[in-house]
């Protein structure tokens, strides 16, 4: 069993609310959750309005479907935001 983690970091320009940075965040971690059946989350900058960043954990069975399902979600956040992709810190965590 392999742990699957990853933190992505975001820029939406457009953004010059809380509020609206609320919808693309909420919208962006609700499509993940339903789709990959993993655990996401706003972890830091939630205060500056063009920043997004969210963790993401899962859990997998092998090396090979960590690796599919880190492509597959990135790939996703890719094509259902408007946001731009500055960063990406991925790890695979050994055999438990």
């Amino acid at each position: 069993m392999r742990i699957l983690t990853a933190k992505i970091t975001l820029r939406a320009s457009w953004v010059h609310s809380l509020k609206e940075k609320r919808m693309v965040v909420k919208s962006i971690v609700q499509k993940l959750k339903n789709k990959f059946n993993i655990s996401v989350a706003e972890i830091e900058e939630q205060d500056i309005h063009q920043t997004i960043v969210i963790g993401i954990a899962g859990v997998c069975s092998s090396a090979a479907q960590a690796d599919s399902t880190m492509e597959n979600i990135l790939d996703f956040v890719e094509e259902n935001t408007d946001a731009e992709i500055v960063n990406i810190e991925k790890e695979d965590i050994g055999n438990i």
